[in-house]
């Protein structure tokens, strides 16, 4: 499971590509600077939200998840 710090890393670094994405695509639909930016900026503020959310949501869900016990790893790679 990822630590929470990293689940922030990954929200904003995917969130800043989606930002520039959106403006893009606002620009190409509105012909504004000022209205794609804002759409974008409301995008970026709603997803951030919902990622990290959903990420933690998903992170309490064990269903999916292969548990292997440390023993078990250690037999399989004793580097671990």
């Amino acid at each position: 499971m990822d630590s929470k710090i990293r689940l922030l890393v990954k929200a904003c670094t995917w969130q800043v590509s989606g930002l520039l994405m959106m403006t893009l695509i606002g620009f190409v639909f509105t012909g504004s600077v000022a209205a794609s930016g804002g759409i974008a900026i409301v995008g970026c503020i709603v997803g951030f939200v919902v990622y990290f959310i959903h990420e933690i949501a998903w992170g309490k869900i064990a269903w999916g998840r292969v548990f292997v016990s440390v023993a078990t790893r250690l037999e399989a790679d004793p580097r671990v």
